[in-house]
């Protein structure tokens, strides 16, 4: 199933949903989507990746979170992850990608 990626401007939040499975069939997909939604709205004042939607991922899931920080942090916009499942919170934990981008 493809990944669905959509961004959403609130309180000038960039908001970056993903929805699907965030492994690596579908991680180069959803990094161009990203991209191109970030690239749209360089003015926002931080990111925040909803990974509600997530239903599974993997290494490749970290690839693109960590992608997405270097990118943005180029621009010195901040990034955040809010509302992983337990078992990409789990994941995440483990890998330490909150010493680089907060869980909300």
């Amino acid at each position: 199933m493809a990944m669905k990626v959509e961004g959403r401007i609130s309180g000038g939040s960039l908001y970056i949903f993903l929805n699907g499975e965030l492994d690596e069939y579908n991680a180069a997909a959803a990094r161009g989507a990203a991209d191109g939604i970030i690239e749209q709205n360089l003015a926002c004042n931080r990111v925040v990746f909803d990974l509600s939607g997530v239903r599974f991922m993997d290494s490749a899931g970290i690839g693109f979170l960590i992608g997405r920080y270097k990118k943005l942090k180029r621009s010195s916009t901040p990034a955040y992850i809010q509302s992983p499942d337990p078992a990409a919170d789990k994941i995440l934990s483990m890998s330490g990608i909150y010493s680089l981008i907060p869980k909300l």
